[in-house]
């Protein structure tokens, strides 16, 4: 569905610059989004205009968040910069509305209810998780040489932000 040279190209792009493979495919994923919105038109025929129509039309017309609108826009900036190398100037477009909603956050007790109903690997995956405050991909990278029972520690690797060294964890 999303193979062609030009998505291939643009694969390579991302990988030279080292991005994560996560942020490969949600690149991939937007601009292939965009050239279909335009009816396959390549995107160097395309320019401020056509992405300002796609961004608004995301706004207005699918209701995306202000978050998800901004993840298109750094998808679209990105191949116009860094694979067709063409600058843009002045993006002109309909911002999403920021969300009022507040996050649902579990009670500790409804937590500690969750997990104990949990088995296995599940149970110690949701307790790292929960205890140690990692991402979900940083749990599912996680391998035994990256435990350390005697100082009570878990190396993360490959971690997203500044955070370096090991994170101390206490049995729930």
């Amino acid at each position: 569905m999303k193979h062609s040279v030009f998505l291939d190209h643009v694969r390579d792009v991302i990988r030279s610059n080292h991005f994560s493979y996560s942020t490969e495919k949600t690149y991939i994923s937007w601009i292939y989004r965009y050239i279909v919105f335009h009816d396959k038109k390549h995107p160097i025929e395309m320019g401020e205009r056509e992405i300002g129509d796609f961004l608004t039309n995301l706004a207005v017309e699918r209701k995306v968040s202000a978050s998800t609108q901004n993840q298109a826009l750094n998808a679209l900036v990105f191949l116009y910069k860094k694979v067709l190398k063409i600058p843009l100037a002045n993006l002109d477009f309909r911002n999403a509305r920021i969300g009022k909603r507040l996050p649902v956050v579990l009670s500790r007790e409804e937590t500690h209810k969750v997990i104990s109903n949990l088995t296995g690997e599940f149970h110690l995956m949701a307790s790292i998780l929960y205890g140690g405050g990692l991402r979900l991909t940083e749990c599912l990278n996680l391998r035994v040489k990256d435990l350390d029972f005697s100082l009570k520690e878990i190396i993360i690797r490959g971690a997203k932000g500044t955070m370096t060294g090991g994170l101390s964890f206490q049995p729930l």
